[in-house]
C-alpha cells in the first residue's frame, strides 16, 4: 500500500494586531472564525459540509476562547453544524500542533479535508480567580492569563522552577553565551526583512483584511522602524544590565490563521492546487527554564526520522520568541545567524507572536516561501513554554 500524505492547499491569516490595537475589540471566537470565512470564499468549489474536522490551536482558553474555540469558530463562520471541531494546546506551538494533528488524520485515512490553524487574543485574555479552598476564605489571588504561569503547583516550582518567559530568555543568553549585540543584530534583521517583504508585497496572498467597526486592518501592526543604536539603548526587562529587552523579544499580540489541508483524493475531487506536502512532525522536551532551545532536539529528531541533514533544508522558519533563544538554536544547529533562508521575511520579533496562531503562521509562510524559491524542503520550528520544542517538515510539490 502506498504511503498517504497530507497537503497544504491554501491558507490565510488575519493581520497580527498589537496589544490593545486594531483587533482589541474582536472576540477571540470571532477572530478565529475570520480565516475560516475567507477560506470558504476563496474555495467556492468545495462543499464545506464535507470538512472532516476543524482543528485550531489556542494556548489560553480562559476567556472568550473557552468551550472549544474551534467548534465555536466554525459555527460562527457559517460552516454546517455537522462539521466537528477540536481545540489543541501545546502552548506556543498549538497552531503547529493543529497542522500536525490534521496531517496524522489524513495519513491514517480517517480524514480527507481538514481546516487547521490557530488563534490567540492576548489583548482580551481575562483575569481569573480560583475558588476558595475553605469556607468564607479570603485568600484568593487574581491571575493574569495573558501569558505564562498561573495557579502554580508548589511541587512544580520546587522541582523545576517557574521562570517567566523573559527569564528563560535571559537564562539561555547566559548559559549559551549570547551577547546583547548578537541579540540586537538578530532583532534588527527581523525588522529589516519584514519591511522589505512588506514593500515587495510578499504577504498579500497570506493576509485577509479585517473590518472592525468603521476601520479596516490590512497589515500587521507590531513591526516598527528601528536601528541598532535605538535597540542598544533599551533596558533589560528581566534584570538590571540584562540582555533581553522589549526590542529583541516577540510581542504580545492578537491574530488567527486557517489552512486547508487535504488528501490526494480530496485534491483530485476538488481540483485543488497543493502548495506543499507535509512529510512529518516531531516534538521534544528540554529543561523548562531553558525552553528556548527546544527546537534543537525537535529538529534533530525530525531530520533523523527522514534521513536528512540540516543542510538539505531550503527554507527555515524559526519562531522568534526571543533573539537570545533564536541565536542559541541556530548556533547549536550549526546554522548561520544571518542566513537568507532563515526567517527571510522577518519573524515574531517584527510581526508579533499571538501564541496559538504562530505555529500555523510559520508553517503556512514556510510553504509559501518554499514555493517562491523553488526549493525542495522547508522546516518550521518553535520553542514551547514549560520546556518543549516542536517542528514540522514540508516538501514542495
Amino acid at each position: 500500500m502506498s504511503e498517504k500524505y497530507a497537503y497544504i492547499c491554501d491558507g490565510v491569516r488575519t493581520p497580527f494586531g498589537k496589544f490593545g490595537g486594531g483587533l482589541a475589540k474582536v472576540r477571540a471566537d470571532d477572530l478565529a472564525a475570520l480565516p475560516l470565512t475567507h477560506l470558504m470564499k476563496r474555495n467556492p468549489l468545495i462543499d464545506f459540509g464535507l470538512i472532516d474536522e476543524v482543528i485550531l490551536g489556542c494556548a489560553n482558553q480562559s476567556g472568550e476562547d473557552n468551550r472549544n474555540v474551534a467548534r465555536m469558530a466554525l459555527l460562527l463562520a457559517g460552516l454546517p453544524d455537522s462539521v466537528p471541531g477540536i481545540t489543541v494546546n501545546r502552548l506556543c506551538a498549538s497552531g503547529l500542533e493543529a497542522v500536525a494533528y490534521a496531517s496524522r488524520n489524513i495519513r491514517l485515512g480517517e480524514s480527507h479535508l481538514v481546516i487547521a490553524g490557530g488563534v490567540e487574543s492576548m489583548t482580551r485574555a481575562p483575569y481569573v480567580i480560583g475558588k476558595s479552598e475553605t469556607a468564607f476564605g479570603r485568600t484568593q489571588k487574581l491571575e493574569d492569563t495573558t501569558m505564562g504561569w498561573r495557579f502554580i503547583n508548589p511541587l512544580m516550582k520546587e522541582k523545576y522552577g517557574v521562570d517567566t518567559m523573559p527569564q528563560t530568555g535571559e537564562r539561555v543568553a547566559k548559559e549559551f553565551n549570547i551577547s546583547r549585540d548578537s541579540q540586537d543584530a538578530f532583532a534588527y534583521r527581523s525588522q529589516q526583512r519584514y519591511a522589505r517583504a512588506l514593500e515587495q508585497g510578499l504577504f498579500k496572498d497570506e493576509i485577509c483584511s479585517v473590518q472592525v467597526n468603521d476601520q479596516i486592518l490590512e497589515q500587521d501592526e507590531h513591526p516598527r522602524s528601528t536601528s541598532m543604536e535605538a535597540l542598544s539603548k533599551l533596558k533589560g526587562i528581566v534584570e538590571v544590565g540584562g540582555t533581553v529587552t522589549a526590542g529583541n523579544s516577540s510581542g504580545i499580540n492578537d491574530g488567527s490563521v486557517g489552512m486547508l489541508i487535504a488528501s490526494e483524493e480530496a485534491i483530485k475531487k476538488y481540483n485543488l492546487k497543493p502548495i506543499a506536502r507535509i512529510i512529518g512532525t516531531q516534538a521534544a522536551g528540554v529543561r523548562p527554564n531553558i525552553m528556548g532551545i527546544g527546537p534543537v532536539p525537535a529538529v534533530n529528531k525530525l531530520l533523523a526520522m527522514n534521513n536528512l541533514k540540516i543542510s538539505n533544508i531550503d527554507v527555515i522558519e524559526l519562531n522568534e520568541a526571543f533573539a537570545s533563544q533564536a541565536v542559541a538554536v541556530l548556533r547549536l544547529l550549526s546554522l548561520p545567524e544571518d542566513g537568507d533562508f532563515i526567517n527571510p521575511n522577518g519573524g515574531a520579533i517584527s510581526l508579533g507572536h499571538p501564541l496559538g496562531a504562530s505555529g500555523a503562521r510559520i508553517t503556512l509562510h514556510a510553504a509559501l516561501e518554499l514555493k517562491r524559491r523553488g526549493g525542495r524542503y522547508a522546516m518550521a520550528t518553535m520553542c514551547v513554554g514549560v520546556g518543549q520544542g516542536s517542528a514540522i517538515l514540508l516538501e514542495r510539490v
